[in-house]
């Protein structure tokens, strides 16, 4: 039998396990040896191949990073894999974000030395553990998505003045030479650097850089199966053949043995200098690995293969996952855990469609670090460092850098860059929020108000937020304006507190009672709110035609309401027509110009194929909350799909299907009808010796509807748990039924079936009530009963619930 699901637009239901993949049910096997295990058969480890081949990639992407990363510490090499294999095994299986890949992260390069220097390793262990606790703290008091709040262009300042200060100690390796602790004596010491070069450790960083950097811009066929291998794999492989074959004197990895591994010890130093690490490591891992989360699930939402469901990031678990990870990495001796960006992309690149990945790579991890030893000691040091230095460059992004110049917040990126590099992290951090709460006070305070006089008219811009602060500019800029003059006030901003509120209020009223009259506007011109006589609002993109009487000043509602009915055909349509056209050129088309001049040069690429009645008194953009390019819309009389050779020379319908499920390749295709529908009142209505009209010959296309609810061999359709109110509503819903039957005829809607890369769905809007119901299940034949169930707003904990069913079923 179809269920339905909560979902309240057309867009968020493409979410759900109906449109993106067939539920699978599992056979009861029986118990003992003749059922393949019995009871122990639900223990047996389900893996995906997808997830296999994606833990392959990660790992050979994860193994050099980690050891690079350990190197630019300063720790022992094998804390760079403990953390590896802690972040996947543990962070992925407690984390909260399925295909997020955890380990050491290049920003905590720079922490960790700190820490190193200042305290010792085993020390830095401890402290690493501490950060642990401090995280499943704050996952306890549920602030994992207040840490997103932090403004992004002081996230990626961090992240930036971090790949500087490893950019610049790295290059010291990469010449020949040890780095500084400080960023300011590595750079002061590169000249000096720079007469004493090693020629092999130079020539060694170079061959892995030129790698890195051209291994992913080999063009064509070849290109694309070279791709396959990680670049970061590849150019470690390739400076170490070339330091084999030549014999070059140049340090390599040193592991020593697993016996020997140092553990964590309890810090000495002073209280405030321990806690500082603890925060700042808790800080920046709990930052880091939150976004990355959040842009995972972006990536898993644009990927079009595979289509398996994976459930959305759930934040708080996800901090609780890294927490417990740093615990037991710290307790191991590892490196800080973090989600890291560039292993999580590979994941789902490659992709991966449940956590079992991650845990792979951990474990794929282990078993290089005790089984690989003799290999991995052949890996030069230049090698690994010219690696984590390229890294560290990378992380100075240009697109991040014109992101925050383009929302004019570069001030703030470049003073927590600074103050990274030259002072700290937590002071940078700190600078950063202190420059963004100066610029946002800026902002909010800067208003400029301006007055001038076209035409008679007396116009008064405000730009900016209007507070309490330009409440005297405001009012001496109103108090100019001469008793009784006609007077535009346009607001361009997006904030106005109680005092300048009460301002223009007072004033609005004062001036219309002394016989002047009053307009709002915004800065595009749209009318925000009516002189103080009038007693409506403005109207809005959605409202009817005949009910706009904006223009009316002197009109109350229930006069405006008895006219309209008196006279519903006073305005002529040509002007109505005309009034929209002008209505949008200046209130919608500033605000969707932009999005449209995308869709311009990029073309269409709709999700949905949305099939539904040409009645009037269906918006599908309004009762879908859908925007320009989301869907394909065919509209006929009955929202019919004729089947493919009975449309008598008329192929509108199936090219119009062809078109979108062929070319445009949609994921789903929705058929919705509506309550009232005068089509298939006209079916009921029908009488066998009626002339033969256009319309008639169209309707019969909906014979088949009329049957089927005449059936005995099918029950008729339910809505919300009940019966129809009368045979028009039981014809609405029948025939949305039988058009979706009438698709699989489709020769092209029957491949994509067959191949799992479309879905059908059926919908039924009921006017009067403006509410919707969604229809699961496509199989009319298969079902004995249709139903249709309501469509409601989803409340967060019941959300939060079903993300956690939909995981567990994954």
């Amino acid at each position: 039998m179809p269920a339905c699901v909560p979902t309240r637009t057309a867009r968020s239901a493409r979410t759900t396990d109906s449109t993106e993949t067939p539920r699978t049910t599992r056979s009861r096997r029986p118990e003992g040896p003749a059922g393949g295990g019995g009871r122990f058969d639900r223990f047996r480890p389900h893996i995906a191949g997808t997830d296999f081949s994606a833990s392959i990639a990660v790992f050979l992407i994860a193994l050099p990073l980690s050891l690079g990363i350990a190197l630019a510490t300063g720790a022992p090499l094998q804390a760079g894999l403990v953390a590896a294999a802690v972040g996947g095994l543990v962070a992925g299986r407690l984390g909260g974000s399925p295909l997020q890949v955890s380990g050491p992260a290049a920003g905590l390069t720079v922490v960790t030395a700190d820490l190193i220097q200042k305290f010792g390793w085993r020390a830095t262990c401890a402290i690493t553990v501490f950060a642990g606790f401090a995280q499943l703290g704050l996952a306890a008091l549920k602030v994992a998505r207040s840490a997103l709040a932090v403004s992004p262009a002081i996230v990626h300042g961090m992240l930036a003045g971090i790949g500087v200060t490893i950019a610049a100690a790295q290059l010291h390796i990469v010449l020949g030479g040890t780095p500084q602790s400080e960023t300011l004596a590595n750079v002061r010491g590169l000249p000096g650097q720079l007469a004493d070069v090693h020629p092999a450790d130079l020539a060694v960083s170079l061959l892995t850089i030129a790698v890195l950097l051209l291994w992913p811009r080999v063009p064509g066929r070849v290109g694309r199966a070279l791709r396959k291998v990680p670049a970061a794999l590849t150019a470690v492989a390739a400076a170490t053949v070339l330091a084999a074959c030549v014999a070059m004197p140049v340090p390599h990895v040193d592991l020593p043995s697993w016996s020997n591994h140092a553990l964590p010890g309890l810090p000495e130093g002073p209280v405030l200098g321990i806690a500082a690490g603890v925060l700042t490591i808790t800080l920046v891992t709990s930052v880091q690995s939150l976004l990355s989360a959040v842009a995972v699930d972006k990536l898993v939402a644009a990927r079009k293969e595979p289509k398996t469901v994976v459930p959305r990031s759930n934040l708080d678990r996800e901090l609780a996952g890294q927490g417990a990870a740093n615990i037991v990495s710290g307790a191991l001796g590892g490196l800080p855990v973090a989600g890291v960006a560039v292993r999580s992309v590979a994941n789902v690149s490659a992709g991966a469609v449940s956590r079992t990945s991650t845990m792979l790579h951990g474990l794929w991890v282990v078993l290089a670090a005790l089984l690989l030893v003799p290999v991995l000691d052949l890996i030069p040091l230049p090698a690994l460092a010219a690696l984590v230095m390229v890294v560290g460059i990378q992380m100075v992004s240009i697109t991040r850098i014109r992101t925050v110049t383009r929302h004019r917040e570069v001030l703030v990126y470049a003073v927590t860059l600074a103050g990274v590099v030259f002072v700290g992290i937590l002071e940078g951090v700190a600078l950063g929020i202190a420059v963004a709460i100066a610029v946002a006070m800026h902002r909010l305070t800067r208003t400029r108000i301006t007055r001038e006089e076209q035409d008679g008219v007396h116009l008064v811009r405000a730009r900016g937020q209007l507070t309490f602060l330009a409440v005297p500019r405001l009012t001496r800029a109103l108090h100019q304006i001469p008793q009784g003059a006609q007077v535009v006030v346009e607001l361009d901003g997006s904030f106005m507190d109680h005092a300048a509120y009460e301002t223009l209020q007072d004033w609005q009223v004062a001036h219309v009672a002394r016989g002047g009259q009053v307009e709002m506007t915004g800065r595009s011109g749209g009318r925000t709110a009516g002189s103080a006589s009038s007693s409506h609002t403005c109207c809005r993109p959605w409202t009817p035609w005949r009910n706009h009487r904006c223009g009316e000043q002197h009109q109350t509602e229930d006069q405006a309401a008895r006219a309209a009915h008196a006279a519903p055909a006073a305005r002529p349509t040509g002007h109505q027509l005309a009034s929209g056209l002008s209505s949008f050129q200046r209130n919608t088309a500033p605000l969707v110009r932009d999005e449209l001049a995308r869709l311009a040069r990029e073309g269409q690429r709709p999700s949905q194929l949305f099939l539904t009645c040409a009645d009037s008194r269906l918006v599908t953009s309004m009762i879908t909350a859908s925007g320009p390019g989301d869907l394909f819309t065919v509209r006929n009389v009955g929202n019919l799909v004729p089947p493919p050779g009975e449309e008598g020379g008329d192929d509108s319908v199936a090219a119009a299907i062809e078109y979108a499920v062929e070319v445009l390749r949609v994921d789903s295709i929705t058929v919705c009808g509506h309550s009232g529908c005068g089509a298939m009142q006209a079916l009921l209505n029908s009488k066998p010796d009626a002339p033969q009209t256009p319309l008639r010959r169209w309707l019969r296309h909906g014979l088949p509807s009329l049957e089927r609810m005449a059936s005995r061999h099918h029950a008729w359709a339910r809505i919300a748990g009940r019966l129809p109110a009368d045979a028009v509503e039981q014809l609405c819903l029948t025939n949305v039924v039988q058009q979706l039957e009438n698709l699989k005829a489709h020769e092209s809607v029957a491949r994509r079936l067959a191949e799992g890369t479309l879905t059908l769905q059926g919908m039924y809007f009921h006017v009067g009530e403006a509410q919707a119901y969604l229809l699961q299940g496509t199989d009319p034949v298969a079902n004995l009963d249709d139903v249709f169930n309501r469509v409601g707003p989803v409340e967060p904990a019941a959300l939060e619930e079903r993300e956690e069913r939909e995981e567990q079923r994954v």
